[in-house]
């Protein structure tokens, strides 16, 4: 996709995207650390390997390791963070926006026909497929990754990084929907559908996809509080909350501000029209289409884009969990987060 905006930069790309495929280093590394790591089952009743502290899926994590080896970001290269089910699906949209602001208006914005996860890849599954879907015109790329788990290249590069999260309630529930609508089919023969209570504990125990998802928040705080020029710590609430906002925050920290002009002509309010859960969900390829995930390379695995959709609503938990189990999981991030100042209390509208 080639963008008209003024304020992107290119980047010429490089001969080595391809190397990466046929890595013998990796697979030989990957082996190891499946014979020393532990396993266990998740949620989704499927084998997740513990390394560096956090657990991923054998797929995610040989995507990991190749980009520990092979990623080189660009220049101006923009990192979207973040544990699963805590906002990606919209973030990703907003910053997609903001970078390609120029076309926001156009009938042939990108976002009007792909999913953003296929405008924004996520680095683990870019450097697992045989066919990548980098876009060098606009850097800015996505990762589930544990802050400890980045490839150096990013952390030494000093690429800017933004990364949201979510009240853990909220992030279980639409875990487990996830699981649910996703998961258990027939794509996915070894996963099976479980009850709420077993998700739950699953989730109280750190053993979720990229858990524990206290140590994934708290490795971002703390590294955005040695670094707040480098890391952009959000919350989704707050983005909900004060969106026009955090767009105008966002696109500062990463080098996309909004001129005078171009806030007088509304392109902040444009963007989040486009982006919002009302109009991405309706669109017809949110509703009709599907993504393509390859697995080991052989065959691919189809999964249906509404079911990125659901609510999109803060709150949600309270249709779903007992007042018991909201209570234990607050006390236990309490518990988890005590001195590091980040807390998950709702805040109120703010005429900001």
């Amino acid at each position: 996709m080639e963008s008209s905006s003024s304020k992107m930069s290119h980047a010429p790309e490089s001969n080595e995207r391809q190397e990466y495929q046929f890595d013998s280093e990796i697979d030989n590394k990957l082996k190891e650390i499946m014979s020393s790591v532990p396993r266990k089952k998740g949620a989704a009743l499927t084998d997740l390997d513990q390394y560096e502290g956090f657990w991923y899926s054998l797929a995610w994590l040989e995507g990991m390791l190749r980009a520990e080896k092979h990623f080189k970001p660009q220049p101006n290269q923009v990192i979207l963070s973040s544990f699963p089910k805590s906002g990606t699906t919209w973030l990703k949209a907003l910053i997609f926006a903001i970078m390609t602001q120029s076309q926001v208006s156009e009938p042939t914005n990108p976002l009007l026909t792909r999913l953003s996860h296929e405008c924004v890849p996520f680095i683990e599954t870019d450097f697992r497929s045989n066919s990548p879907k980098l876009n060098l015109d606009v850097p800015l790329m996505a990762t589930h990754m544990s802050y400890t788990s980045l490839p150096k290249s990013i952390i030494d590069s000093g690429c800017k990084i933004v990364y949201i999260c979510r009240d853990p309630k909220d992030v279980l529930v639409s875990t487990w929907h996830f699981i649910h609508k996703v998961l258990v089919n027939e794509e996915f023969p070894t996963m099976r559908d479980i009850p709420l209570e077993d998700a739950f504990e699953f989730f109280c125990q750190g053993l979720s996809f990229c858990g524990p998802y206290w140590d994934h928040l708290l490795g971002y705080w703390r590294a955005s509080s040695e670094s707040p020029e480098m890391i952009l710590f959000l919350k989704y609430e707050d983005l909900k909350n004060e969106t026009g906002y955090w767009i105008k925050k966002i696109a500062q920290f990463i080098g996309y501000p909004f001129s005078l002009e171009e806030e007088d002509k509304g392109v902040v309010q444009k963007i989040i029209d486009l982006c919002s859960f009302e109009n991405m969900s309706s669109l017809e390829v949110s509703k009709n289409g599907m993504m393509l995930f390859e697995n080991n390379g052989v065959n691919t695995i189809e999964i249906k884009n509404n079911t990125f959709f659901r609510k999109g609503k803060v709150g949600d938990w309270k249709n779903h969990l007992t007042h018991e189990m909201a209570m234990q999981l607050d006390q236990i991030f309490e518990q988890k987060l005590t001195g590091s100042g980040l807390t998950f209390n709702v805040p109120p509208p703010s005429s900001r």
